[in-house]
């Protein structure tokens, strides 16, 4: 496998996990090919730059794939965002698989569904599960923390993993992956217990969730949809953003 496939094989391998255990199928777009396919608004790019695609079905209310992917300024970019249902207080997962010139990055996380710091319940049975393994990989050799903005941090999970990676470590992160995933799907198969819900309804969870994923793909807070923007142009950019945003 070369290296520059390491992004896309592993963002491969947790969408078909995530197809094949939730039985999901494909949106396809009108001419039955993906959801979204993305042409460059770049000089130094001509033709298909990316596609998206939709997928529904299980218990989600879809996931959306992303893929980027611009020889020449090395971008090799795949996400992966499987949302659950609005009314829902299982938390998203999302995987981002990065590959910029000879290095590797990877962003990992459950996005929560709840106020952590109000809802101890509901953050031992979601959460304090993934504890070792968020430890173990944030001490892997080869990888550093990536610098991402306080206020991206203050809507996503303690638990997150965002690194930058060697070649070496990021081959090494699909044990860490396929433990958030499999924990994941533990809590869709179960859902979350009426403990660790106490005084929530299911109107709270899907105002909290539009709120969330509102300020997620708000470009003043994330600044990589400004650069989406100029690879992609804005219409594409602005599809793209309300597909993620809409809880429907």
């Amino acid at each position: 496998m070369s290296a520059a496939s390491l992004p896309e094989a592993l963002a491969t391998k947790t969408r078909d996990r995530v197809i094949e255990t939730l039985g999901l199928t494909e949106v396809h777009g009108d001419d039955k090919g993906p959801y979204m396919t993305l042409q460059s608004h770049a000089p130094m790019a001509q033709g298909k730059v990316g596609e998206v695609r939709v997928y529904e079905g299980g218990s989600l209310q879809k996931m959306v794939t992303c893929a980027l992917v611009v020889p020449q300024i090395g971008l090799d970019s795949h996400m992966l965002f499987a949302f659950t249902p609005g009314e829902s207080a299982v938390p998203h997962f999302t995987l981002d698989s990065v590959g910029a010139g000879p290095h590797c990055a990877f962003h990992l996380d459950l996005v929560p569904r709840l106020d952590l710091g109000a809802n101890l319940a509901y953050m031992d049975e979601v959460y304090t599960p993934l504890t070792e393994a968020c430890k173990a990989a944030r001490g892997m050799e080869g990888l550093s923390a990536a610098q991402l903005d306080i206020r991206q941090l203050a809507v996503m999970s303690p638990w997150m993993l965002v690194h930058r990676a060697t070649l070496e470590a990021f081959a090494d992160i699909d044990g860490t992956v396929d433990a958030y995933l499999d924990h994941w799907f533990a809590l869709l198969e179960k859902g979350v217990s009426d403990k660790a819900l106490e005084a929530v309804d299911s109107a709270m969870l899907a105002e909290r969730d539009r709120r969330n994923r509102e300020i997620i793909f708000d470009p003043d807070v994330d600044k990589v949809w400004n650069q989406i923007g100029g690879l992609i142009g804005k219409e594409s950019s602005e599809a793209l953003r309300s597909l993620l945003k809409n809880n429907t």
